[in-house]
């Protein structure tokens, strides 16, 4: 079966057709090991490159009001909406050096943010603060993000370069005892995980991976020193280096037009083709941007929320590639087969722009066909860059295709790829991060509740949630997660609207005098039910998807993937569901315990 012509005088293919080529490039990707193909990082690759080493400082033993864990975007948001509630007796418990959570870690060469920096970074408003472009760098969100910590004096709640390395839940004195790496030991009345959502990086299991014997980091540990250069310049020691890249999604894309540049030899080693479209970088009009009204952002970002989840607004404020290719929500569950019929052809119609951009863009045809998604536009994230496609033309850039089975082993020399070597000097993991494995494992420690409970324990047969925030058997402890929780093409709205939550519910605990609160299994169980009426849609559209970390890499669905599961709606309709909880006077659907125990 071939891919769809690239002219118009050839019949393009049927609908059963070009449902058959994605079910067979679906077929070749999918694995036994399912979500087991990926590992952790090596302990040495893991290391923190942007700190000096040695930091030490005296351990606390103190008692606060809040503990958050994560100091990300989530983490950051909730604390400053504690603040705008009068609760400042926190503490922020964060890995890295500094603020900023992915934006922190991800420094590597081209790093930007694939979503407009008009709707993506919070509180554009309070701040003042004007993006130099439409699509903000890695290195201005960085930035931003410690200018949002000054603003709002988060440094001096902050624990950097400290993990948390158990939490348990005292039921005689209703609050949950933290230690950290640092030798903390913090007493909270309320835990708030905010981890994040792309936290913990991840590498793939791929035969021999250890044996390497040149350089190799994952992209989120950027290693300047040996590279040379800075996130916003030239590379210059990788001139006469021939270097490796494993991977084509949302991190490779901006990565290998970058070291295309200076490589001498570049090989990109793709399992699955992205989709690439077009990006249109702009500086921000300084003119238009200081002549919004007030009120502008969350009204563009609401825009932007509808318009890329089938809602089409009248008009389209963001007016970019991500509202134009979703502006038809293809996930939804079809009414009928005629619908279903319609719904196939409007995503196939998508997708095909995308590679006709390859056609339009590649020079040599093998190539070209070989870098061509034939997958649907919900499957994966799509990337919008200018520069990645070109790369390709290059002379020194070698696309090298593994027809969806992936690198077969790593020698000492290189990446093997149907039994030919790659000799590199530099493999650079573009592998991303764990998004859908459990929970406990992505923090880094076990959180144990009631009776001395672990979370893995209690979630042995799948996350137990009322929102995807509280949970039952773990008084005073929120999350914000994807674990039962929403999900968006802009995180940052999500994050937002969970901080805000979060924050709200803790100051309702204040206001009333509740000691703790966790929902009952009942309205937990409701819960589930709303995630499978809404999920619907999307399972059935899921299961035709190449494996990505959107369907846990087309892992076998059993009674714990039946229940950590995210909300599937748009992220407004998921804020619906929050913000009429807290409507009613008296929470529904939780516990609560307002005399200490004893009295």
């Amino acid at each position: 079966m071939t891919g769809m012509p690239d002219n118009d005088t050839t019949e393009p293919l049927s609908l059963d057709e070009m449902r058959e080529r994605y079910r067979a490039e679906q077929q070749k990707r999918i694995r036994p090991d399912g979500l087991n193909q990926w590992r952790d990082l090596f302990d040495d690759m893991d290391r923190d490159p942007f700190v000096e080493p040695g930091f030490t400082r005296e351990p606390l033993i103190e008692e606060t009001t809040v503990v958050i864990v994560g100091g990300g975007f989530a983490g950051m948001l909730t604390a400053i909406d504690l603040t705008k509630h009068g609760i400042t007796d926190f503490k922020i418990v964060e890995k890295a050096g500094d603020f900023g959570g992915t934006w922190y870690w991800n420094r590597y060469p081209g790093c930007m943010c694939d979503v407009e920096s008009y709707v993506y970074l919070p509180l554009l408003e309070e701040t003042g603060f004007m993006p130099t472009e439409r699509y903000a760098s890695a290195s201005e969100i960085f930035g931003y993000s410690k200018e949002l910590a000054r603003t709002f004096d988060l440094y001096s709640h902050a624990l950097f370069q400290t993990d948390v390395v158990d939490a348990t839940w005292d039921e005689e004195r209703l609050v949950w005892k933290v230690a950290t790496s640092r030798g903390d030991q913090l007493s909270t009345r309320f835990l708030v995980l905010a981890g994040g959502i792309l936290h913990k990086a991840k590498l793939p299991g791929i035969q021999g991976i250890e044996s390497f014997e040149g350089k190799a980091f994952h992209t989120s540990r950027w290693d300047y020193d040996y590279t040379g250069g800075s996130p916003t310049e030239p590379m210059e020691n990788l001139k006469g280096k021939r270097v490796g890249i494993i991977g084509t999604g949302a991190t490779a894309v901006q990565v290998v037009p970058q070291v295309a540049r200076v490589a001498e030899e570049l090989y990109v080693f793709q399992r699955t083709p992205g989709a690439v479209g077009v990006r249109n970088q702009q500086a921000t009009d300084a003119a238009w941007f200081q002549s919004q009204k007030p009120g502008w952002q969350k009204e563009r970002i609401v825009n932007f929320t509808h318009a890329v989840t089938g809602a089409q607004p009248e008009k389209d404020l963001v007016n970019d590639g991500w509202t134009e290719l979703m502006w038809i929500d293809t996930q939804k569950m079809p009414e009928s087969d005629e619908e279903a019929d319609a719904l196939d052809r409007a995503d196939f119609e998508a997708m095909e722009t995308i590679r006709q951009r390859v056609t339009d863009v590649i020079d040599d045809p093998e190539t070209a066909e070989k870098l061509k998604p034939y997958w649907g536009k919900h499957c994966k994230r799509i990337c919008f860059h200018d520069d990645y496609l070109p790369a390709f033309n290059q002379p020194n850039v070698h696309l090298v295709d593994t027809n969806g089975m992936g690198v077969d082993e790593i020698t000492k020399n290189g990446p093997v790829v149907d039994g030919i070597e790659y000799p590199v000097d530099l493999l650079i993991y573009a592998s991303g991060f764990e998004v859908t494995t459990d929970l406990h494992q992505r923090l880094g420690f076990n959180p144990k509740g009631r009776d001395g409970i672990a979370l893995s324990e209690r979630w042995a047969e799948g996350a137990h949630t009322m929102h995807g925030v509280l949970a039952s058997g773990f008084p005073n402890m929120l999350l914000i997660s994807l674990v039962q929780g929403g999900f968006g093409t802009n995180f940052s709205h999500l994050l937002s609207e969970s901080a805000k939550h979060v924050a709200r519910i803790i100051e309702k605990c204040n206001e009333d005098g509740i000691l703790s609160i966790e929902p009952e299994e009942a309205a937990e169980e409701e819960w589930l039910s709303v995630l499978h009426g809404v999920g619907m849609g999307g399972a059935r559209y899921f299961s035709h998807c190449t494996p990505s970390f959107y369907n846990s890499e087309q892992q076998r669905i059993d009674k714990r993937a039946a229940r950590n599961l995210t909300y599937t709606g748009s992220v407004l309709d998921y804020v619906g569901y929050l913000e009429r909880w807290r409507d009613v006077p008296d929470f529904s659907g939780v516990k609560t315990v307002t005399t200490p125990p004893g009295d």
